[in-house]
């Protein structure tokens, strides 16, 4: 489930910027050959429109992913950190409306336009950057920076003590790889993430972090490899 379309997220040169809706149609296309190639069921939108999701009126918003989660009901749900990452605005609203959202799906008194049965979610997760991912990227780039209300705000990297889940997705890297590169209109810089040392492709999107915000399966301290810890019968990892 994806909030907008990045419509305003031209990279490139100014004068080649289609403008909103054609590259919102352009984003849509590749977001949905990113898809394709991680063999994902579905892609779906809230449509609002990038840069403006922090104004959403947040009933609505959530009302829209209680509906998704009651249609969908899934064990786990995954959402940007309550920093945003580099506290992008966007970012940040989604993580609030999907947790709210995430409460209100579970409760029989929370009613919606769809009438769904309520769903009770088993672990929610916060996607946060790790100090290898960091690494890799600022090799590459330098750090993430977005001004807002007269602040310049960066990439937030997570202590290794605050991260409670780590996914050793390094033997399908290519695959993901494959599924960043459909994304060339946000990528203006493809060729120096094309050519990047193996040990920083494998940080980009070997390793995935995470934050365990809320599980009713399991806890404590121990570093989890495996957002279904707890659900799946022992010995399945299918």
């Amino acid at each position: 489930m994806t909030a907008t379309r990045g419509e305003r997220g031209w990279q490139g040169d100014k004068r080649d910027d289609p403008g909103p809706d054609a590259l919102g149609r352009i984003r849509e296309a590749e977001l949905r050959a990113a898809a394709e190639v991680l063999k994902l069921r579905s892609v779906d939108f809230l449509d609002y429109i990038d840069g403006d999701l922090d104004q959403a009126e947040p009933a609505e918003a959530v009302a829209k992913i209680v509906r998704h989660l009651r249609r969908a009901r899934p064990h786990v749900v995954a959402t940007f950190a309550p920093d945003g990452s580099y506290g992008h605005p966007d970012h940040i609203a989604i993580c609030q409306f999907t947790t709210a959202a995430v409460v209100a799906a579970a409760d029989p008194g929370y009613a919606d336009p769809g009438e769904l049965a309520p769903h009770r979610v088993s672990k929610l997760y916060y996607m946060v950057l790790s100090q290898a991912w960091a690494d890799a990227y600022f090799a590459a780039f330098g750090d993430i920076r977005m001004p807002v209300d007269g602040i310049v705000r960066h990439a937030v990297v997570w202590p290794e003590w605050a991260i409670t889940t780590r996914i050793d997705s390094s033997a399908h890297w290519r695959t993901v790889w494959q599924a960043v590169a459909c994304h060339r209109s946000q990528l203006p810089g493809y060729h120096v993430l094309e050519h990047m040392p193996e040990q920083h492709q494998l940080n980009l999107w070997g390793r995935p972090s995470f934050y365990r915000a809320f599980s009713l399966v399991n806890g404590g301290r121990a570093l989890e490899d495996d957002l279904f810890a707890g659900l799946r019968v022992t010995g399945d990892r299918g």
